[in-house]
């Protein structure tokens, strides 16, 4: 959910471990949204909804954020879980609650901190931290988890939702996963504490200009990776070094820091993509398009020149068989595809280096944006 650009929830334990980060995450162009990420916040809205007003889930069927919508598998995989999880924790009913709020410190060392939590609630002595995690990846445990003590922490100083902390001698933090599971883990007011000092301690050091970098699995989610000297001076160590010359011990290393580097790799591609995509210039590369898809430009136009040439039960099944079946087909009774009936669609670009033969891909958008830019509108 949104929190501030310094740190919050979703970045206390990388700005905690590698305070250097802020400083290099602020100078990277923002990252576009995923499929991933906009089904959660779908969900997150969806149950945020159930809890205020009632609605029943079944009602939800059909609903949408930007291309994502809630089908009756996504209903049963992950939202209904959720709430099961929710009844699990509080079997009475007694909670009193407060969803999706938005949360902020009041000190001046944490000024302009904030962020937004899922659920705050209160059961006799003990405060509820939960927050609903809807992807399929990565398990996260509830346990000393820097993003529930970051909101548990904050909402302590923030008036409209500190009822929920008064007087509370526990605090439990807790993680619903549909898919894998719900953590949960009891801590202290005491312990918060600690953990608010902890942070500014962080965001102090962040501040200076040689803040220290450091890696480690709070690197996965971090922009910057692209860029860091973390990450490039390791990738530059290994092209230098000679693998077959490392005993077992060093192989072994090595190999726990493969995912960190794959995930490097990965996210600086979608930095150059990106790049390319504005219009801007990476040297020695461009975008080409990738491998089209063939389609039928009309099934039913397609259909009546295929039943002249064969068989209805050859070419329909539930429906029109794709053009690379039909194509066999054909060319076991050595006819060629007729023209006119298929077209090739490209899912979208990718990169390639500048030497490579297929040509650049046509970014219509940007040049339709320049040539409005032209002419004033």
């Amino acid at each position: 959910m949104k929190h501030s650009n310094v740190v919050g929830g979703s970045t206390a334990k990388r700005v905690m471990a590698c305070p250097g980060s802020v400083a290099l995450c602020e100078k990277m162009p923002p990252k576009p949204s995923s499929t991933y990420a906009d089904e959660g916040t779908l969900l997150h809205t969806l149950i945020a909804e159930y809890l205020e007003h009632g609605t029943k889930p079944d009602k939800f069927i059909g609903r949408t954020y930007e291309a994502q919508t809630l089908t009756e598998d996504l209903l049963h995989e992950k939202l209904l879980p959720a709430i099961k999880a929710l009844d699990e924790i509080d079997p009475k009913q007694e909670m009193q609650y407060a969803v999706e709020t938005n949360v902020s410190f009041d000190n001046e060392a944490l000024s302009g901190v904030f962020g937004s939590t899922d659920l705050l609630g209160r059961i006799g002595d003990t405060a509820y931290v939960i927050d609903w995690k809807f992807g399929d990846g990565v398990l996260v445990t509830a346990e000393e988890n820097p993003q529930l003590m970051f909101y548990a922490a904050a909402a302590m100083r923030t008036p409209s939702v500190k009822w929920v902390f008064d007087g509370a001698t526990a605090i439990e933090c807790i993680i619903v996963q549909p898919t894998r599971g719900v953590s949960r883990w009891t801590t202290t007011p005491e312990r918060i504490a600690q953990f608010e000092i902890e942070l500014i301690r962080a965001v102090k050091k962040a501040q200076l200009p040689d803040a220290e970098l450091n890696v480690g699995d709070h690197c996965r989610w971090c922009a910057a990776k692209p860029t860091c000297p973390m990450f490039t001076g390791a990738v530059d160590r290994a092209l230098k070094t000679k693998f077959d010359a490392l005993d077992n011990t060093l192989i072994g290393a090595y190999l726990l820091n493969a995912d960190l580097l794959e995930d490097w790799i990965k996210d600086l591609r979608n930095l150059a993509i990106s790049t390319l995509e504005r219009g801007n210039s990476v040297p020695g590369y461009k975008l080409v398009a990738k491998r089209g898809t063939r389609q039928w430009v009309s099934e039913d136009a397609a259909k009546g020149v295929l039943l002249n040439i064969l068989d209805e039960s050859e070419v329909v099944e539930s429906s029109l068989l794709s053009p690379a079946k039909v194509e066999k087909l054909l060319k076991k009774r050595a006819i060629e595809m007729p023209e006119g009936l298929v077209v090739s669609i490209s899912s979208g670009n990718t990169l390639a280096s500048e030497d490579d033969p297929r040509p650049s891909a046509l970014l219509i958008g940007q040049q339709l944006n320049a040539a409005l830019s032209k002419i004033g509108i």
